[in-house]
């Protein structure tokens, strides 16, 4: 792949046929990364017609790809993403990033405390419950994740449930300023599950502290008594 951004005659070669330019704009719209076998079933193609697409728009620098291991035998399977530096096509307002970027500028200049973020956070997280007819749950608040492009993964036991946030939609701007964009996570989450009846949030875990991102939660009936949240619910941050 080549260093930088893509030489703009390859992109337009890369996308004058028709075939990449209807699987790079699937690829575009999706909030999360894709496999050949997904990106195929979606245009109705088979997976050999759509693979040396995706190879030919990797190798000009518009795709990003990632090995995801089946657990198994066999090749691990590649999921394709848009790459930092390809062109939105008009899907993405170009002047968002930019914004995000600024807004965190300022948000450090003016001394925002992570506290203050959380807060900004859980209101975004509460009315986004509001809005919804079926309330919160821990099922609803995974396809909210998925639907921001967090690409969540889910596995629980007796002891509680564990939410891992396999890809961050905003990993740059959080690697830069965890303080403000990972607060807003956490308070997204705990806002959203403040309506629950049956779960809290017990340990919150970001990219400063491990990789994949994630959430701990707890059922009410077992939640430390002696942990005091939001709402005086159970809720640990670790930084």
């Amino acid at each position: 792949m080549p260093d930088g951004p893509p030489p703009r005659l390859a992109l337009l070669k890369a996308l004058g046929d028709n075939t990449r330019y209807a699987i790079y704009l699937e690829l575009a719209r999706s909030s999360v990364p894709r496999s050949t076998a997904e990106v195929a079933e979606s245009l109705d193609l088979h997976p050999n017609t759509v693979r040396p697409h995706l190879e030919r728009m990797r190798d000009v620098g518009l795709l990003d790809v990632a090995s995801e291991s089946r657990g198994g035998v066999g090749r691990p399977q590649h999921r394709y993403s848009l790459a930092p530096d390809a062109p939105s096509l008009g899907l993405e307002p170009p002047a968002m990033p930019l914004l995000a970027r600024l807004l965190l500028q300022v948000a450090a200049v003016a001394g925002a405390a992570p506290d203050e973020a959380a807060e900004v956070g859980r209101q975004q997280g509460r009315a986004t419950v509001a809005a919804r007819r079926g309330g919160a749950c821990v099922e609803a608040l995974v396809a909210e994740l998925d639907q921001l492009g967090y690409d969540p993964a889910l596995a629980g036991d007796e002891s509680g449930t564990t939410i891992a946030f396999t890809r961050c939609p905003f990993a740059e701007l959080a690697a830069s300023h965890p303080e403000v964009v990972c607060e807003l996570h956490r308070g997204m989450v705990e806002g959203f599950l403040e309506s629950a009846t049956d779960v809290v949030v017990e340990r919150f875990g970001t990219l400063v502290e491990r990789r994949p991102c994630s959430v701990d939660l707890v059922t009410v009936n077992s939640a430390p008594s002696s942990a005091e949240g939001v709402g005086g619910r159970a809720t640990r941050y670790d930084p």
